[in-house]
């Protein structure tokens, strides 16, 4: 086989793919996503044909000449197609990146002329598609736009990822998974598999901690119930571990694990979330919790009955409703793993998918009862997170692995593990009641919740609390009442997922609102205007805010007014509404605080080297965010030099200071405010002394300074979105003939980033909005492969017209906010309205498939 010009002799053990041959010789710029030929990140050249290497047997090609992204092209040398993905910014994570590529740099001409058809076997997860409609039709970004520093070695395939490293003498771990959904382990037969080939180890609840712990990660340890042991004598859904299997190879570690029996005593399971709350349920975690509550929050400012009775005598409209939303999957295309070694400190390294390095590093040493300078976690580039990552899913088991084999050890998900075994959007059932008088002042807004967090309460008391917020303290009413809770099922563990509960609880609320503006007669956009919260006034959701959340700029009205304009231009699809196709609008509004509450910690420093450059050292991780790329500019800003001249350290435990991790769109406003606090320290420090800056660096450098940020306090954003739609009503199918979003980002620091985080956004929420449901059976997921889960494809996406409101932000770092959760809030209302605007049927479940569109208009028509 000819791979980039060379000739590897090794022959293909039978039955190996292409894509884990090509791997095993080092070419790592062939990326896994799916092993399933579903998503197009492992696309090589076969005699210079595109094709997907995780389905290609490799001995059918061993007389072929191969090209894998590193061979089209390298740094310095891009090819034609890498060249156009890095001139558009046609990426975010990366991950995706070099197979998108692949298969652009063998389109034909009459290829071109259908490219949602000729791109549909390679998804991206993180752009919306837009810059890489771009990259497709040679379009750059506009002169002056900051390159991410990883361009031209994401566009190659070069840019490692967390497993893209060659470690000698490397172990590979397999699950043993439960296939009950609630059930005591009795016995463990693991005979036959110790003897299998290549076994080293066979880990059980008998071999692990009795310490229990969360998965989830956060800057205060207690956020979360300790619910979960790296290895557990109960198992509570169909897919926990019951044990791990460490081998030579993957093939030996599965056979081995396949070869283990376990006995069970079958436990009495529930799935419905309201039965789960019921007295004499089934109790899932009796010493934490014998209700099966989580969490619960329970609050009322003002009288909801007095605020239903004051809009009904004054001649207005009270509007009820019931929605629920569905279990949706993060999807980010790099899966969870990671590798562990013992260093020659005897120290335990990881190096991990992760979005918080630091507090993993903190979880593990009191799990493992290690001190935390014993352990070392660190990150490549992760290829994306939605904050799925924000957990600990591989490294307890890996860190278990390697201390008792003591030799490096690698567990990788597959994407049916992804579904099956990693969190999931916490699916919801939530009320609403809403009231307001004939001329539209809301008088009473009730919320009540129900959360399903599954097996374990990862993230749910987060989630509830969260999803309770903003969505209701975005509005002015004298009377509000907010009745929540997050139970625990036998259904697979819910999570953290882009918006944190913000996105599910505005589907209800903004379509509640949007009914009570039809009541009284007046628009949904003037709704909102006579009710939002402006300067000035309290935020209150279950209670008055008495913490440090505030107005550090306003830029609501503006997005109001922009996207309200925008869709009055009908701009947007040229194509018309056939006869059968009814055309509605619709929008929604979105409030989200900027940084995660009580506490968001970044230790940033930065130091002018002796030769002259600047290295930035800052905790936080890139995946996909966008903030290696704004954390130098933001250095360069305050240092007056340019942003390629910064050498970024991140990540890393062992080579940075603490920082809590890169979620809650903090990567900006707190690492990134740190991080430009530090460089404006240098640049005073540095105009102390005579010279340019070569010569104050040859005579005193190297010169450091540090900075701290807190997290507080903390600012607020504003996303309003809006569509027009057309719906068929023989099928049900919506097509989105106008896409309007306006975002209130303070100071916009790179606007192709900022705009490519709102795509994304938009894109994973109109995803959620209409396709994507991981639907159960007695706890068991009914889809595991992408193929049966439908992101959106270069295809199903329109174009969005994006507005920024012109506002400074007083809080944020040279008047800018975070801009990464934010936008996919108000997607999912703002389409659910027009499809109603347009049908007159209200639909209450997500996702709005075709068939449950056209079901609704069939039961309309029947009544």
């Amino acid at each position: 086989m000819h791979v980039n010009g060379h000739e590897i002799t090794d022959p293909p053990r039978p039955g190996q793919c292409l894509r884990t041959y090509l791997r095993e010789h080092d070419h790592h710029d062939v990326k896994k996503g799916c092993d399933a030929g579903d998503c197009g990140a492992c696309t090589v050249h076969i005699d210079g044909k595109p094709q997907h290497s995780c389905i290609t047997p490799a001995h059918r090609v061993t007389d072929a000449t191969i090209t894998t992204p590193a061979g089209l092209g390298e740094p310095g040398s891009l090819h034609p197609a890498q060249q156009a993905f890095r001139d558009a910014m046609g990426f975010q994570c990366g991950y995706c990146t070099p197979g998108m590529i692949m298969t652009a740099a063998a389109l034909t001409d009459e290829q071109r002329a259908d490219l949602p058809r000729a791109m549909k076997g390679n998804l991206c997860r993180c752009t919306g598609y837009r810059s890489i409609r771009d990259a497709l039709a040679g379009q750059s970004v506009p002169a002056g736009t900051v390159l991410p520093p990883a361009a031209d070695r994401v566009v190659t395939g070069t840019e490692p990822f967390t497993l893209d490293t060659t470690i000698p003498g490397l172990l590979h771990l397999a699950i043993v998974a439960s296939p009950h959904p609630h059930a005591r382990i009795d016995c463990i037969d693991t005979s036959i598999a110790r003897r299998m080939p290549g076994v080293v180890a066979i880990l059980t609840h008998e071999d692990g901690p009795p310490v229990r712990f969360s998965t989830a990660r956060h800057h205060h340890y207690a956020d979360d119930p300790e619910d979960t042991r790296i290895l557990d004598d109960t198992v509570r859904f169909v897919g926990q571990r019951v044990a791990a299997v460490v081998a030579e190879t993957p093939r030996d570690a599965h056979r081995a694990a396949a070869a283990i029996t376990v006995e069970y005593t079958l436990l009495d399971a529930v799935h419905d979330p309201e039965l789960a709350a019921e007295p004499g349920a089934p109790v899932l975690h009796p010493s934490l919790s014998p209700d099966n509550i989580v969490a619960e929050l329970h609050g009322e400012t003002g009288s909801i009955n007095d605020g239903i009775r004051a809009a009904e005598e004054a001649g207005g409209a009270v509007v009820h409703g019931t929605w629920r939303t569905a279990r949706v999957q993060n999807v980010h295309m790099e899966t969870h793993a990671t590798i562990g070694w013992i260093d020659d400190d005897q120290r335990l390294v990881l190096r991990t998918s992760s979005q918080v390095p630091f507090l993993v590093r903190d979880e593990l040493a009191r799990i493992l009862d290690l001190p935390r300078e014993q352990v070392r976690v660190h990150t490549a580039r992760v290829g994306g997170g939605f904050g799925g990552k924000q957990e600990m899913f591989t490294e307890d088991i890996v860190a278990l692995a390697v201390l008792q084999t003591g030799r490096p050890v690698q567990y990788e998900f597959s994407r049916s593990d992804e579904f099956d075994r990693a969190a999931h959007r916490h699916p919801m059932r939530i009320d609403v009641t809403a009231a307001a008088t004939p001329d539209g002042q809301l008088t009473a807004l009730a919320v009540d919740v129900l959360s399903d967090a599954g097996a374990y309460g990862n993230h749910s008391p987060g989630v509830m609390f969260h999803g309770c917020s903003e969505s209701v303290a975005q509005y002015r009413c004298a009377s509000k009442r907010v009745d929540a809770r997050a139970v625990y099922t036998n259904n697979p563990p819910s999570g953290a997922f882009r918006g944190y509960g913000l996105g599910q609880h505005m589907f209800a609320i903004e379509q509640a609102l949007d009914d009570l503006a039809r009541r009284i007669g007046t628009s949904p956009f003037d709704l909102r205007r006579r009710n939002v919260v402006v300067p000035g006034d309290t935020f209150v959701d279950a209670a008055p805010h008495d913490d440090d959340l505030t107005f550090g700029s306003y830029g609501l009205d503006q997005c109001l007014d922009l996207a309200e304009s925008a869709l009055a231009r009908k701009r947007g699809s040229s194509a018309r509404a056939t006869p059968r196709e009814r055309v509605g609008e619709g929008m929604a509004v979105a409030m989200i605080a900027t940084i995660p509450p009580r506490g968001h910690i970044s230790d940033a420093s930065v130091t002018l080297e002796r030769d002259a450059t600047v290295t930035v050292r800052v905790g936080t991780a890139e995946f996909g965010n966008g903030t290696t790329t704004v954390h130098a500019q933001l250095a360069a800003q305050a240092l007056g030099i340019d942003p390629g001249a910064i050498r970024m350290i991140q990540s890393d435990t062992d080579a940075v200071e603490h920082d809590t991790g890169a979620f809650g769109s903090a990567g900006t406003v707190v690492a990134g405010k740190a991080v430009h606090q530090a460089a404006t320290a240098l640049a005073r420090r540095i105009e102390q002394f005579t010279g340019d800056l070569a010569e104050v660096a040859a005579e005193h450098g190297p010169l450091t300074e540090h900075a701290r940020q807190d997290g507080s306090p903390r600012s607020v954003a504003f996303n309003v979105h809006a569509f027009r739609v057309a719906v068929d009503t023989a099928t049900g199918v919506v097509r989105i003939l106008q896409s309007v979003h306006a975002a209130d980002a303070g100071t916009v620091l790179n606007a192709e980033q900022c705009r490519g985080q709102i795509e994304g956004g938009i894109a994973q929420g109109i995803g959620s909005a209409l396709w994507e449901e991981v639907p159960t059976q007695d706890g068991a997921n009914t889809v595991n492969t992408l193929r049966n889960y439908h992101i959106p494809q270069l295809g199903d996406l329109p174009a969005t017209e994006i507005y920024f409101a012109d506002t400074y932000d007083q809080l944020g770092p040279l008047g800018a906010k975070s801009m990464s959760e934010s936008p996919y809030n108000p997607v999912a209302p703002a389409l659910a309205n027009a499809i109603r605007d347009a049908t007159g049927v209200r639909l209450h479940e997500q996702p709005m498939t075709a068939a449950r569109v056209w079901r609704a208009l069939e039961a309309q028509g029947r009544d």
